[in-house]
């Protein structure tokens, strides 16, 4: 479907026209309709399904067809990181290029003449605030941020913000809201707890799900079935024999990204680390450091499975089995891009092994089991009935302090 057969607005159109936007996504040609008709909405899309000018192209047409006051906060849009708000705030200016629709990103990690223009922005009112919901409740605590007439709210990635502890910052933001808002929400997969924040903030939404897409086919996927113990002994033992260059590790919390990240640089390799512990600055100076080749390796919870532009990634290492089938989609699809190819390799410990499973039958097709080195000693089967085997028990002082990560947890970045 063309956006000329379900968008009205000649200025809109033209913005696309000049953007090379003429065919609707999935996710577009579902989504549009009942966002133009006042829904609320529930939709399930992954990144790099054109989500953001799902929601963005109607609010934007509703703004000017439907003379919305300017002075007003009209539309927010909450984002869980800063690079997301500033990437919805690029496409944002490129669709209302031709219209009177004016916007602002609200982040933080700014200087003070930021956040002080942030301040005079928000107390003259703009159209559309994309913000982060730290920022944005910063603002509100002032009390000079009204959002009483905010017209349209969108929750882009709600599942990355719910995992990230936005949730009681969200309910904040909501409750300066009018009740008669419409909402939309937005998430890549579609746990408990979205769906309990869902019945929460929306009102008899329209539903729209994108079946996750599956990794591209040039990714050789690979996985080791092994204990807890032997995942570092065998990661050193890949770093040794293969020199790492643009290597991801992935694992499941920030202090095991730490420890994990402390204990690989004692082997001098060129080590950054990715957590929500780290503020905005630190993390831009991580990610610089690994485009421009003076970091090898960055060890990183799911803070940046999404939303990072990285072209050349050479290996993505789930150091632990994401929590989230389509999670895994999202951290292996960080290698082979821009048609290039890619390795991503998975350590599956005993209590990991059915939550891969989940992946296998999302994939549809069974990942490769490499065999664990001999000398690591012997390695747990695959299969529901194994027997319990003796474990490897010589690992690293990282291995011996934190048996607590054998416990299942929640992910926490």
């Amino acid at each position: 479907m063309k956006f000329e057969d379900i968008l009205t607005n000649d200025d809109l159109l033209d913005a696309l026209y000049d953007m090379h936007f003429d065919e609707c996504t999935p996710i577009q040609e579902l989504a549009i309709p009942p966002v133009l008709e006042g829904r609320d909405l529930l939709a399930v899309a992954q990144t790099g399904t054109g989500k953001t000018a799902a929601y963005l192209l109607p609010v934007i047409e509703r703004l000017v067809n439907d003379n919305y006051p300017q002075e007003n906060v009209n539309c927010v849009v909450m984002a869980p990181t800063r690079e997301l708000a500033q990437q919805i705030d690029r496409q944002m200016q490129g669709f209302s290029y031709f219209m009177p629709v004016s916007s602002m990103a609200i982040y933080g990690g700014t200087d003070g003449h930021t956040y002080e223009q942030q301040r005079k922005g928000l107390k003259m009112g703009a159209d559309v605030v994309i913000a982060t919901p730290g920022r944005l409740l910063a603002h509100l605590s002032m009390g000079y941020v009204d959002l009483s007439k905010v017209s349209f709210f969108v929750l882009d990635e709600a599942d990355r913000m719910l995992d990230m502890g936005f949730i009681d910052d969200i309910m904040k933001i909501v409750s300066h809201m009018p009740k008669n808002r419409q909402t939309l929400l937005f998430s890549a997969t579609m746990p408990p707890k979205i769906q309990q924040l869902a019945s929460q903030i929306l009102t008899d939404p329209a539903e729209v799900k994108i079946a996750v897409s599956k990794p591209a086919e040039k990714i050789r996927q690979a996985a080791y079935v092994c204990y807890e113990t032997q995942k570092l002994p065998i990661l050193e033992r890949m770093f040794k024999e293969n020199p790492p260059r643009r290597v991801i590790v992935f694992s499941s919390s920030k202090q095991k990204v730490k420890e994990l990240a402390r204990t690989l640089r004692k082997k001098n390799i060129k080590i950054g680390e990715m957590h929500s512990d780290l503020d905005q600055n630190m993390r831009e100076d991580v990610m610089l450091k690994f485009k421009a080749g003076r970091i090898n390796v960055v060890v990183a919870t799911d803070i940046i499975s999404r939303g990072i532009d990285i072209d050349n990634i050479e290996t993505v290492i789930n150091y632990d089995v994401p929590h989230e089938a389509e999670d895994y989609v999202h951290r292996i699809g960080r290698t082979a891009r821009a048609d290039r190819e890619g390795s991503a390799f998975t350590f599956i410990s005993e209590k990991e092994r059915s939550r891969f499973r989940t992946i296998e039958r999302l994939l549809e097709k069974e990942v490769e089991k490499l065999a664990v080195p001999s000398e690591l000693g012997e390695a747990p089967a695959y299969g529901d009935a194994a027997p319990r085997q003796k474990k490897y028990r010589r690992g690293s002082g990282l291995d011996r302090k934190k048996r607590k990560y054998n416990r299942p947890h929640k992910t926490n970045v």
